[in-house]
């Protein structure tokens, strides 16, 4: 049997270009409307144009791509300064990146625009020597996956290919120190964090990828072949690189924007036994739009709540509302769930007597303020009837006989 190389091994862990590219893309359609909404926004131009740089590199460096450009212009290897300069053009986007994070919205200070124009004049001037150093050299041989190792001992290809690397080694060094630093910071939201890990490794990864392109290339000088970490390992880490770092962009903005959903949408279920008890007091409930946002839902659901309760409230008798929050307190609950175990009751026994004597207006006024204000509370306690009929049955008998108090360390939950 032949021995395996490592070329063979690797072959088998290829990455299609086009799978970054969409994960990128998808991170810019998700980004794009903040980024219009807030044009004026740094951080947020600087997000934008990183995205589509990434995106416009791996659809330059696919191959099939690399031909074609090649044969439109009619010059072989055309390719290589255009995919070196979209690269480095990506490199300067992540320092601008992390100045304009750095610096933030409100400082414009001297400082930050001459770091901003340090760093567009180095990487603009690095994107200038490569075209130069492309068109004194001698490259009339077309290569479309192994042009850094074939060329790597060629005058000017050889300078052009280790300028590239140099810029972009350097400039993932710095974002990675600067990502760190970030991560570390005190009080960051939990989706930023992760969003932040995720940015972390695919920088980290592009490390990787320099290393393994400087190592073939180095070996290349010494006359050795490593031309494998080159062609068949930097390309996959390449690629994984930009799906980690796609992901780190929509973790933050995706995540909490589902959070919010999820948030929402619980506290309109949480209100379902309260919104059901209402409803059957009323006898009709909240009109179904078939157009309403989570968010429209719950609160028209609050609405309806708040206004039936106020209209039950005539009904709530004051004197055995405490009586009914003492009894929940000599069953051992805690002083915020007695209060709404007791807000329970007196609903219930609200609804109770205006579906006796619909007719008969209620007399009393009781403070209402915890009433509507802890509607979540209430019909949480709603959704444990055998709690709240344990809470009524000692409140009836504490109103016979007040002796009948069970002390304070029990409980009936």
């Amino acid at each position: 049997m032949l021995a395996l190389t490592p070329s063979d091994v690797l072959g088998d862990l290829y990455i299609s270009f086009w799978i970054p590219t969409g994960v990128l893309t998808a991170a810019l359609i998700i980004k794009l409307p903040t980024i219009v909404r807030l044009w004026r926004d740094p951080l947020l131009r600087a997000v934008g144009g990183l995205l589509l740089l990434a995106c416009t590199v791996f659809v330059f460096v696919a191959p099939t791509t690399i031909a074609r450009v090649n044969r439109l212009t009619g010059v072989p290897n055309i390719s290589a300064p255009w995919c070196y300069s979209l690269l480095t053009a990506f490199c300067a986007s992540c320092l601008l990146l992390i100045i304009a994070w750095r610096n933030g919205l409100s400082d414009r200070s001297a400082a930050t625009r001459r770091a901003m124009r340090w760093v567009v004049s180095l990487y603009s001037g690095v994107i200038v020597a490569l075209w130069v150093l492309f068109f004194l050299a001698d490259a009339s041989e077309e290569r479309l996956r192994d042009l850094d190792t074939y060329y790597a001992t060629t005058p000017f290809m050889r300078e052009q290919i280790l300028l590239y690397l140099l810029a972009h080694t350097v400039a993932v060094l710095i974002t990675c120190r600067l990502l760190w630093n970030w991560v570390q910071t005190a009080g960051l939201d939990a989706w930023l964090r992760w969003g932040l890990k995720f940015l972390g490794v695919g920088y980290a990864l592009n490390l990787v990828f320099d290393a393994a392109k400087l190592t073939a290339v180095a070996a290349r000088w010494t006359g050795n072949d490593l031309d494998w970490l080159s062609t068949d390992l930097a390309p996959p880490v390449a690629c994984l690189s930009a799906i980690l770092i796609a992901v780190g962009f929509i973790l933050p903005h995706a995540g909490q924007f589902l959070h919010e959903r999820w948030r929402v949408r619980l506290a309109h279920h949480r209100l379902r036994p309260l919104y059901l008890l209402m409803r059957a007091a009323n006898g009709r409930g909240v009109p179904f739009l078939l157009r309403a946002t989570p968010e429209l839902r719950l609160i028209r659901r609050e609405t309806f709540i708040r206004d039936e309760l106020l209209t039950l409230a005539r009904h709530i008798d004051e004197d055995r509302r405490d009586r009914t929050r003492e009894a929940a307190l000599g069953l051992g609950f805690p002083r915020e769930r007695a209060v709404a175990l007791a807000n329970a009751v007196s609903i219930l026994e609200a609804v109770e007597c205006r579906r006796r004597a619909p007719d008969v207006e209620g007399t009393q006024d009781p403070d209402t303020t915890d009433l509507l204000r802890e509607i979540g509370a209430v019909s949480r306690e709603l959704r444990r009837p055998h709690v709240v009929e344990a809470v009524r049955e000692r409140a009836a008998a504490l109103a016979a006989d007040p002796r009948a108090a069970v002390p304070r360390g029990a409980s009936a939950d």
